[in-house]
């Protein structure tokens, strides 16, 4: 039995035009890719003012990152640079930290820390804060308005995405409908044109995306397009790699499109064909893994929460996406398009599609739980919002899905014999050259123009294919076929650029991550450079008033160095019998864990080997005495990362 339809009509169109908003509304709101690393915190923190300048600027994120050159910037109140330009990798077990020395001599004011990386699921991602030395001054750094992978370059690299997507699903989806579903297929001329235009689209996405991948991790510049040093730059990346080997896997799929459409439509010889038919599918399953790999590798499931088990999930996933959207693509194509489609590659690729969603399914609900982790992130984050959406599409998929499967059994075999044969065809044919012959003799149809009775002979075959159109055209099983399989192809354009946002967007779990750590941060949870304190005292007799300046270095847990100056009220050294100081982290209930310092010199003293065993907030308490009855405790609390 065969199925066919007409080209596409206004109605189809005016659906398209729909699709077409509904996709260009998702991706104008999409905005600029969350990245999955997070900055959980900086030393010194937003909008700290310290007494002196800091050595360094430190940068702690939730996860690994990329550092260049330029990653961070630290400008005084006029905007020059303030810091040496020399990344420091200050990593530590989980902990992600990056520092920049700053210059010596720095005078008081606000400076700028700006900064931008990329994230380990290649994501750029950027932001900026200020502190002050002494008190705050007024600067003439503007803090950038557009975050990294916006603008102009990062909505061209969006598009690029997307084409990426929708030409692996076409390329993909269509060999397989051929080889698995219509063999005859691989001779269709729109089939043919189909796939073809998959592999340029996806060939040209990623050529875009490799040229485009240096102004969108960096300076956002759409001219920085033809920087050469900045593509052999990028090519040294992960992502770069991933795209470059990504162009050399689309040789190979060019190579099977070659023979798919060429020796393969020409076989004739049963044994041959089927010989053929294995090799091309073993190939193409190894090209196809390939190229979906090339994903897998370089975005979200190759970080994270169980990277080796994700990245071969991720590629069933996507495989199995190519094979039933795709599929329906070269359907909806062959039942607009082509002259004719057998019933039993409908119901082939059925099963094919129900093969496909049952893989989507299980390899979906891993990422789900991979990436999101709580019920509460589903609602509460962009990603989970992003999934529901997703799974609501696809649950509208399966029902359309559902309807197009009673479409195909309610076609009727009986429909089968409507058709007409080759036979009758070439009957038509040959009348219609009968009535384009003059009457009389041999000599009076000699003189007959050969051109006029082929003309005659062509528009009676049209009429008569016109004819057989239109009867098909009326069968009402055939006409639900199509509107069912149309109707998927549209939901299945709007949850493509759902995938494809839902691909760029951070992953609730590390979103949640992220967020508790900030919490648990607090002012100054992550300090990497001493924690100084200036505690004013009076033990009531002579030179009993004066200060006393702590510092606390590194002032995290573990091992810490404690110097103290004990200080007149003018500023001088203040010699002083004995000074005491103990920790206690009241929450912990640990402590008091005492502190005896030596005396170095007139109004100094030192601890070498301070032991702090937990993170939280210290209660400091200070003893001085000044004379053999005069003394005072005074206490401070600081917080310890």
């Amino acid at each position: 039995m065969t199925t066919t339809a007409p080209r596409l009509g206004h109605a189809v169109t005016r659906l398209l035009l729909v699709v077409a908003a509904l996709l260009g509304t998702l991706l104008a709101t999409a905005g600029p890719a969350s990245a999955h690393a997070a900055l959980t915190g900086s030393d010194p923190q937003d909008g700290a003012v310290v007494a002196t300048a800091p050595k360094d600027v430190n940068l702690t994120f939730s996860e690994q990152v990329a550092m260049g050159a330029d990653s961070i910037r630290v400008l005084d109140p006029s905007g020059k640079r303030a810091d040496t330009g020399e990344i420091r990798d200050m990593c530590s077990g989980s902990i992600v930290r990056y520092g920049v020395e700053l210059l010596p001599g720095l005078p008081d004011g606000t400076y700028t820390v700006a900064w931008q990386t990329v994230s380990a699921d290649s994501h750029p991602v950027s932001g900026a804060f200020t502190f002050s030395v002494g008190a705050p001054s007024t600067t003439s750094v503007a803090l950038p308005e557009q975050t990294a992978g916006g603008g102009i370059v990062g909505a061209l690299y969006g598009i690029a995405r997307y084409l990426s997507y929708a030409g692996f699903v076409v390329l993909v989806g269509g060999g397989a409908f051929v080889l698995a579903c219509w063999p005859r297929g691989a001779s269709v001329r729109p089939v043919q044109r189909l796939v073809v235009r998959g592999w340029l689209t996806l060939t040209g996405a990623t050529l875009a995306m490799l040229l485009l991948r240096n102004p969108y991790t960096g300076s956002g510049k759409l001219a920085d397009v033809f920087d050469l040093a900045g593509l052999q730059a990028v090519l040294a990346t992960k992502t770069g790699a991933a795209l470059s080997s990504r162009m050399l896997l689309l040789g190979a799929a060019a190579l099977f499109v070659a023979v798919l459409f060429g020796a393969y439509a020409r076989r004739t010889d049963e044994k041959e064909l089927k010989d053929l038919t294995f090799g091309l599918a073993l190939g193409g399953t190894v090209v196809a893994a390939g190229i979906a790999g090339t994903w897998a590798l370089a975005e979200h499931a190759s970080t994270g929460l169980q990277p080796g088990i994700a990245m071969p999930v991720d590629i069933l996933h996507l495989l199995a996406v190519a094979g039933w959207l795709g599929g329906l693509t070269t359907l909806l194509v062959a039942l607009y398009r082509a002259p004719s489609v057998e019933r039993s590659a409908v119901e082939r690729y059925s099963k094919l599609a129900f093969g496909s969603v049952v893989v989507l399914v299980a390899t979906g609900v891993y990422q789900s739980w991979r990436q999101v982790g709580t019920w509460s992130a589903l609602t509460d984050t962009r990603y989970g919002q992003l999934l529901l959406v997703k799974i609501g599409l696809v649950a509208v998929l399966l029902g359309i899905a559902w309807v197009s499967r009673r479409w195909v059994q309610r076609l009727g075999e009986a429909a089968e014999t409507t058709e007409p044969s080759e036979a009758t065809d070439a009957t038509e044919s040959s009348e219609a050259a009968d009535e384009g012959a003059a009457p009389g003799g041999a000599d009076e149809a000699d003189e007959v123009d050969g051109a006029r009775s082929e003309q005659l002979a062509r528009q009676r075959a049209a009429v008569a294919t016109a004819r057989r159109k239109r009867e098909r055209d009326a069968d009402p099983e055939r006409a639900g076929l199509r509107r069912s399989v149309l109707t998927e192809a549209a939901v299945a354009v709007v949850l493509l650029a759902v995938t494809t946002v839902l691909t760029s967007t951070e992953p609730a779990r590390t979103e949640e991550e992220a967020g508790r750590l900030k919490a648990s941060s607090g002012s100054s949870a992550v300090p990497n450079r001493p924690i100084d304190v200036r505690l004013p005292f009076d033990t009531g007799g002579v030179d009993g008033k004066g200060t006393v300046q702590l510092t606390l270095s590194p002032g995290r847990t573990g091992a810490n160095a404690l110097h103290i100056f004990v200080l007149r009220p003018n500023g001088r050294p203040l010699d002083v019998p004995e000074v005491k100081v103990s920790f206690t982290l009241t929450e912990k209930q640990i402590g008091p864990l005492p502190v005896l310092p030596d005396r170095i010199q007139t109004g100094h003293w030192t601890a070498s080997s301070v032991q702090l065993p937990m993170a939280g907030e210290w209660r400091m308490q200070v003893t001085v005495r000044t004379s053999e009855i005069d003394q005072t405790t005074i206490d401070k609390n600081v917080k310890i990362g």
